[in-house]
């Protein structure tokens, strides 16, 4: 004959599930929702997305502020997002995020300028003292420039595959392209950068901007922002706790003028064989040194400023956003859980 069951246990029992059960409950709804807004010019943000319900793994302080890269946008047509799902990964753990759009081909400076408009436009919505800036290749750089003029509306900066020292693809590109001596486009650069421009503009109006407000162009900006050459003047200008040598370590203190830093970057150009951007990358990447490891576009030594979370992910230069189209390693690195991570890392780090 079976005992009766024990009253006393199964009241603890039953206190115990429900103890883990409002747990699970103050986990799930600690940040109550996350908000993802596209800013489409220096004046304009609007609400694309909303979670309620959500974790509060990356709930931080800050509002996080997105930046794309060269030819890049914020949301395409209304669908496609730069940062391919990663908005949406980080609202449902409770970020708020925004977006932001600058000129697609142009200097770092004046999309520097153009982000740090949004940046205080952003401030001004939320009410917040600061934002966390996280800057994908250029947009990294145009990150840097906005800590660089008003650091005190910056938390922090994450910068992924973006080349602090300088894009050695970007010099190879200007010897080939350049009239010796008057540093003019020769006939073949005068072609490429028409169609990078068209290619720019083109890209600019499916991201929202305004006929009347069209971005001016400017592929020779561009090009010699990102050379080796002029980052020996940005990085004075600008200054960041990179490596005071190239393939070297950044300082023990990622803070610099009160602005905490951090980065990440991938290897390798292959990672899914589906995705036809891969092998475009593996040829631009084949243009550096064998020893010299990239993404396609940036070196894993180029990459590092501040705290380096990693430089070797299996990761090329388009998925370090999820691109193209999420099509990224099966085996290895997915994008998505590396921003979380990283977003996570902010909010302990009290950003």
């Amino acid at each position: 004959m079976k005992k009766p069951p024990n009253r006393l246990k199964l009241l603890s029992a039953s206190a115990a599930l429900s103890a883990i059960g409002m747990l699970a409950l103050g986990s799930t709804t600690a940040s109550a929702s996350g908000t993802y807004y596209t800013c489409d010019t220096p004046t304009s943000c609007k609400k694309v997305d909303k979670r309620i319900l959500t974790t509060s793994y990356n709930a931080t302080k800050y509002p996080i502020v997105m930046a794309h890269g060269f030819l890049g946008w914020n949301r395409m047509l209304g669908i496609v997002d730069y940062f391919n799902g990663i908005p949406q990964t980080l609202i449902s753990n409770g970020a708020d995020v925004f977006t932001t759009k600058t000129t697609t081909v142009n200097s770092s400076e004046v999309r520097g300028e153009e982000l740090l408009k949004q940046v205080r436009m952003i401030k001004a919505i939320t009410g917040s003292k600061k934002v966390n800036l996280v800057g994908h290749s250029q947009g990294g750089l145009d990150s840097r420039y906005v800590a660089g003029v008003d650091p005190q509306a910056i938390a922090s900066i994450t910068t992924v595959a973006s080349p602090h020292t300088g894009a050695g693809l970007a010099d190879i590109l200007s010897e080939s392209t350049r009239e010796n001596g008057t540093g003019d486009f020769n006939l073949n650069g005068k072609i490429l950068s028409t169609i990078v421009e068209i290619i720019g503009g083109g890209i600019s109006t499916a991201a929202g901007t305004p006929l009347t407000q069209a971005e001016k162009q400017n592929a020779m900006n561009a090009l010699d922002s990102i050379s080796e050459k002029a980052f020996i003047q940005f990085n004075k200008d600008y200054p960041a706790p990179i490596p005071s040598s190239y393939c070297g370590q950044p300082p023990a203190n990622n803070v610099m003028n009160g602005v905490a830093y951090y980065s990440f970057s991938g290897v390798g150009q292959i990672t899914n064989i589906l995705d036809p951007s891969d092998y475009l990358l593996q040829l631009t990447g084949s243009l550096y040194d064998k020893d010299d490891l990239n993404d396609g576009v940036v070196t894993k030594c180029s990459s590092r400023v501040g705290k380096v979370i990693r430089d070797d992910y299996k990761m090329n230069h388009l998925d370090s956003i999820n691109q193209f189209l999420g099509l990224v390693s099966w085996a290895e690195t997915n994008p998505l859980p590396v921003y979380r991570q990283q977003i996570n890392r902010l909010k302990n780090d009290g950003y």
